[in-house]
């Protein structure tokens, strides 16, 4: 394989001793039942953390052959879990679907996205793995296993953080494609958003908030509608926030989906990165945490009297939402969720030391964190903010027994028990 040493940001470097990626399904059959090492599925090394890292081999998935296969009649796609969403919406569009939602980089892959719970934005709109269909995996005796809604170990299969299997093939359900326009405002302050959050999470089909925290303006809010006809016009204010022709609320022109309002296909304005550049920043951290939405202006509040310790190290922080679901693990199990997301630079000693005084400060809202990003939170903690964590643990130690899918990660945070 092309040995990636790092993910995306070079900001984690893998240590597992061994690495392999198979071209197909077979292979990866062969290589499970003929190797008595623990394992691990690597994507598109889009996490921050150790979650897809092991002791044994690491199997890069993004190599798996297959194509996109749409079943109109069920309105769903059968995909390559190592697939990037940006290339499966491309297969999509080229068909006239579409899905409900995208994360802000559409180069993450379907398999590793959907097995930590990552989302897009919008306050009807589910985390990604809500569009989950079936989903196809390897066990750990190498036999190839389906499951799907309605049977019983999907609910926690479906956010299933590599610790049960290798996913090679997801089922996502798809619609008829769309047409979104991007418009960024300005002006917003925290007095008005605070005072009525619901206002500006509700201004568009998917909303983004980007701040630096220590101003009395918020920064910009990242507004996406989805159109009914591209002569739609939008609202030129926001509480006490207007339209602005500001290019991008993130710096850079080059690497990110067209603004100023002009109508395009879902697939190239849902998310916020180009698919064909570098996404982000580049050499960063991320963190993100989400609390439900009820108690989302005072989480706000205790994380801006923190602005003078997070802004020297911060990149920028982005404010999301999502709806509801039953899935055990997902950020969004049984609350609407809002996300609040910090990109640091790449100061991992100082993003440490920071990291605390903001759990601490969300500690009251039970904010649960991103399980690909980095956090504090050990197995206590976690089983504090996610009460399906203990079933979820037993269902993957059912199913995979000799723990190969286990690591040191999966252990810290008490989704697999310690060997």
């Amino acid at each position: 394989m092309t040995e990636h040493a790092s993910n995306w940001a070079g900001t984690y470097r893998y240590r597992a001793p061994e690495r392999a990626a198979p071209r197909d399904l077979d292979e990866l059959v062969s290589l499970v039942r003929g190797s008595g090492r623990r394992l691990h599925a690597l994507g598109s090394r889009h996490s921050f953390t150790d979650l897809p890292d092991t002791a044994g081999t690491l199997i890069d998935m993004t190599q798996l052959a297959g194509e996109v296969e749409i079943d109109a009649a069920q309105r769903v796609a059968r995909v390559p879990g190592g697939r990037s969403y940006g290339l499966v919406a491309q297969a999509l569009e080229a068909e006239g679907w579409a899905l409900h939602n995208m994360g802000s980089l559409p180069h993450i892959s379907v398999a590793g996205a959907t097995a930590t719970g990552t989302h897009g934005s919008g306050v009807g709109n589910g985390v990604l793995t809500t569009a989950v269909r079936k989903l196809e995996y390897v066990d750990a005796a190498g036999e190839v296993r389906v499951v799907e809604p309605g049977d019983a170990d999907f609910p926690v299969l479906a956010v299933g953080l590599g610790a049960f299997g290798l996913v090679t093939e997801v089922t996502l359900a798809i619609e008829p494609t769309y047409r979104v326009r991007q418009d960024i405002y300005s002006g917003v302050t925290w007095a008005a958003l605070l005072a009525d959050l619901d206002a500006v999470t509700s201004a568009g089909y998917s909303v983004s908030v980007f701040t630096h925290w220590e101003s009395d303006e918020v920064g910009y809010v990242w507004v996406k509608t989805r159109l009914g006809s591209d002569d739609l016009e939008v609202a030129t204010t926001l509480l006490d926030g207007a339209l602005d022709a500001h290019d991008s609320p993130l710096g850079s022109d080059d690497n990110v989906t067209q603004l100023g309002g002009v109508p395009g296909p879902w697939m190239l304005r849902l998310p916020h990165f180009r698919l064909d550049r570098e996404p982000s920043f580049g050499a960063e951290i991320q963190s993100e945490y989400f609390v439900d939405r009820a108690d989302a202006p005072a989480a706000l509040r205790a994380v801006r009297k923190l602005a003078p310790l997070i802004r020297p190290h911060l990149v920028v922080s982005e404010l999301r939402t999502a709806a509801r679901d039953e899935l055990w693990l997902s950020p969004a199990y049984q609350r609407d969720f809002l996300a609040i997301h910090f990109t640091w630079h790449d100061r991992a000693e100082e993003v440490a030391q920071v990291l605390p005084h903001i759990e601490a400060a969300l500690a009251p809202f039970a904010a649960r964190p991103h399980w690909g990003k980095v956090h504090g939170f050990d197995a206590e903690r976690i089983a504090a903010v996610h009460p399906r964590i203990a079933d979820a643990r037993a269902v993957f130690e059912r199913l995979d027994p000799e723990g190969r899918f286990v690591n040191g990660h999966l252990e810290r945070v008490g989704a697999r028990l310690p060997r």
